[in-house]
């Protein structure tokens, strides 16, 4: 008898802790998938403070430009060029070597939109230092430095608005087609 009662607790015992580790194992796994539900759910990855972005290629008119539900500008008034935007940091969702975004400036003002996957910000240009050379058939380049705040912002974009971007950039006008080249890093901060 007193072997069967010795048995017993030693079954009782393994079937103890081998509960304990399969409710650790369940816990574990509904924290894990509470985890991933939030993204499963929708909710956005935030974009790093500060993130960096290059501005590249050839500006466009901004034609029929969707309404990125920001109050500072009207991209449909006809004095907006637009140019594709890429993650070069801290931009959530994003694949390299794929445009992410687009951004919206004008030649003759002070205002300027960046759309990104999951918000926009609209901005003002404060101050423009650099260099511009030109070319004797009235092409020109420019290589410096621009300065922004920022003024609103939508999306997880929001807690964006007040900061501040830094530009550092090379824009050529080319006179053979009117076309303007650009290649310009843009750090965003808040």
């Amino acid at each position: 008898m007193l072997k069967l009662f010795n048995a017993s607790i030693r079954r009782l015992r393994r079937t103890k802790t081998e509960d304990v580790i399969q409710a650790s194992l369940i816990v574990g796994t509904l924290l894990a998938l509470l985890s991933s539900a939030g993204a499963a759910l929708g909710q956005a990855a935030v974009p790093s403070n500060p993130f960096v972005d290059l501005l590249d290629g050839i500006y466009q008119p901004a034609v029929h430009a969707p309404n990125l539900g920001l109050s500072q500008v009207d991209l449909n008034d006809g004095s907006y060029s637009q140019v594709p935007i890429y993650d070069v940091s801290g931009i959530p969702g994003t694949k390299l070597d794929k445009p992410v975004g687009t951004f919206y400036v004008q030649f003759n003002g002070n205002l300027c939109a960046y759309h990104y996957p999951g918000g926009s910000i609209s901005a003002v240009f404060l101050n423009m230092i650099g260099d511009t050379t030109y070319d004797p058939d009235g092409s020109w380049t420019f290589v410096g430095t621009e300065d922004l705040n920022i003024l609103e912002g939508t999306g997880i974009y929001h807690p964006f608005a007040g900061g501040h971007i830094h530009m550092v950039d090379v824009l050529k006008f080319r006179a053979s087609d009117g076309a303007y080249l650009e290649h310009c890093f843009c750090y965003v901060s808040h």
